[in-house]
């Protein structure tokens, strides 16, 4: 028994736990693979060095430097070394402005290149070539000059459908078609109607100021004559290519301008699978170049 009034002393039990060798994280991880990255690009930086000459090094620093490469491109495969190989004599950085021969002044002195010039044989100013495109750029205006007087005048607005404008090799061609209620000449004779003297006149006057000499050429349909006896479509067609002619002088055309007057009766039809179409009985004039193939 224990004596009264005696106090047990409190009993404390303490535990220690053991620390090992845990994990400390992973920074150091992050740490030593950038130190080995920079020693790659060191040894690199070395290796450069040591396998470049002065100016593939400078080849190498234009293409790091932000103004040079928004100010130049390198050729080749837009790479350090511009598509060239490190152990090529002239391993510079490709640019446009090095290839080929610069110019030379008179004088012997380089001159800065200018932009590239599309110069051929054919196109030199003052050549035939040049020349003929200015007669199509003409014949274009003098075309909607045609159209627009047509439009503007009542009682040849409906014939517009019948001036057809077609380029050739020899120039530009002005058809003059008919149709069912339209015809240039009386039936079976060269006498113009009255319709077909004023759409003459008015191609007459479009083509006034032009120095491009004509030729004019008429075409009938497939239709003989009951009677024939001296007539035929072919000198049909050709009394009225003559009678256009007389037509277009009387407008103010000169002689010497026409080249060539002739009749081809029906053997270029219009509409080539009806011989006997109306509109096959056409007048063409056409506007020569200056110097026509």
């Amino acid at each position: 028994m224990k004596p009264e009034g005696l106090i047990e002393p409190e009993i404390i039990i303490r535990k220690v736990k053991a620390h090992g060798h845990g994990h400390h994280g992973g920074a150091w991880k992050i740490a030593y693979a950038d130190f080995v990255t920079a020693m790659m690009a060191f040894f690199m930086l070395l290796w450069i060095l040591g396998a470049t000459n002065e100016q593939q090094r400078k080849g190498i620093a234009d293409y790091f430097t932000p103004t040079v490469v928004q100010m130049q491109s390198s050729g080749g495969s837009n790479g350090f070394f511009g598509g060239r190989s490190v152990v090529t004599e002239d391993g510079t950085a490709i640019r446009p402005e090095s290839q080929g021969r610069r110019p030379i002044t008179a004088a012997g002195s380089d001159t800065p290149p200018g932009p590239p010039q599309d110069i051929r044989p054919d196109s030199k100013p003052g050549s035939k070539a040049d020349s003929k495109a200015q007669q199509q750029q003409q014949f274009e205006t003098l075309a909607g000059k045609i159209r627009r007087t047509l439009e503007a005048d009542p009682t040849l607005k409906g014939l517009q459908g019948q001036v057809k404008f077609v380029k050739t090799r020899d120039g530009l061609r002005i058809d003059l078609v008919e149709r069912a209620d339209f015809t240039m000449f009386g039936l079976g004779t060269s006498a113009p109607t009255q319709d077909a003297g004023r759409l003459v006149q008015t191609v007459a006057q479009a083509i006034a100021d032009t120095p491009n000499r004509l030729t004019v050429r008429g075409h009938t349909d497939a239709l003989g004559f009951a009677r024939s006896g001296d007539r035929s479509n072919w000198s049909l067609s050709t009394a009225r290519a003559d009678a256009t002619r007389r037509l277009l002088m009387g407008a103010g055309i000169t002689g010497s301008r026409f080249r060539r007057i002739e009749g081809v009766a029906d053997t270029d039809p219009y509409v080539k699978d009806n011989p006997a179409d109306p509109r096959n009985r056409r007048i063409s004039i056409t506007l020569l170049y200056d110097d026509p193939a």
